[in-house]
């Protein structure tokens, strides 16, 4: 299995484009130890000719244009880009379909709940439907990529993208059902996991994580006040759906005992300090076994 990290910034990037805080400005530079990182997707392959994209970012035309593996191949229109899998409906996961909208021949994979979210905005009918398929599928269920790859979505705790969630008071609860979802591709030998938003580890998803050769997680803030205390927003990464990478109740703190092939951070907000390659947590979280991701990282299984 060949894997290639497209985008590990959360929504808007590194730098976003209206962030004047220190780390987006030394991105914006050309510091070497901030890296730009565009918004979080995965490439994934059995043989190097047909690759399926996990998440359709914002950024996915800059993406594909960055990655030659992504480049037509052959005659006037053409691309080795089979398939697209979704883990969610927001913005930073479905905006870069629209980029795909040249009568290409691919699959959407999703789960219903997600179809339904695109079915109902009829600016994704650019996706001509005699063109793009779209595969529903159930929850726990194995669907096939193609004929080496199969995959499968599962619940992970999450909550409804921002905006879905209407004009309430009160925050949406923390929810563990087929709006936020991990993924999980096989191929026959190898495991990967894919989980760009989690807002809790329950020992159901312990178990599940237990063993991949590789696991690619949500790596949002590195504190749950972070935002707060840069003066750059008002929630907290609990209340966003998004669990914190440091402290004793962290992921780093969760995952410690399980056992990962490799444990590879993306979908990092702009304001996480790990971005940075001379930070104290860029280099607690890789004394702790994990990769910082970059755009551009290529893995092999």
């Amino acid at each position: 299995m060949q894997i290639i990290i497209l985008g590990a910034a959360a929504g808007g990037g590194f730098p976003q484009w209206n962030s004047n805080a220190p780390g987006c400005n030394r991105a914006r530079c050309g510091d070497f130890l901030a890296p730009l990182r565009t918004q979080a997707s995965v490439a994934v392959s059995h043989d190097g000719e047909r690759w399926f994209i996990l998440n359709a970012a914002p950024d996915l035309r800059q993406q594909i244009n960055a990655t030659p593996a992504l480049h037509p191949r052959n005659g006037l229109r053409d691309s080795p880009i089979a398939g697209v899998v979704l883990t969610g409906g927001d913005v930073d996961v479905i905006a870069g379909l629209l980029t795909l909208r040249e009568r290409q021949p691919f699959a959407v994979h999703a789960t219903r709940r997600i179809h339904y979210v695109l079915d109902a905005n009829p600016i994704f009918e650019v996706l001509a439907r005699d063109v793009v398929t779209r595969g529903a599928h159930a929850l726990d269920m194995p669907f096939a990529l193609d004929d080496a790859l199969t995959a499968r979505f599962f619940a992970v705790p999450g909550k409804v993208p921002l905006y879905l969630e209407g004009d309430g008071a009160d925050p949406p609860p923390i929810v563990v059902d087929d709006t936020t979802v991990g993924l999980e591709i096989r191929d026959g030998d190898h495991r990967l996991l894919f989980i760009p938003g989690c807002a809790a580890i329950t020992d159901d998803l312990r178990a599940r994580i237990e063993g991949a050769d590789i696991l690619f997680f949500d790596g949002t803030l590195w504190r749950d006040d972070e935002m707060i205390a840069a003066g750059i927003g008002h929630k907290t990464g609990k209340r966003m759906g998004h669990m914190s990478l440091g402290g004793s109740d962290g992921t780093i703190a969760a995952l410690a005992p399980v056992h990962v092939g490799r444990k590879v951070i993306i979908h990092m907000n702009n304001s996480n300090p790990v971005l940075l390659a001379d930070s104290p947590e860029h280099a607690e979280a890789e004394a702790a076994g994990w990769i910082v991701g970059e755009d551009g990282m290529e893995f092999t299984l």
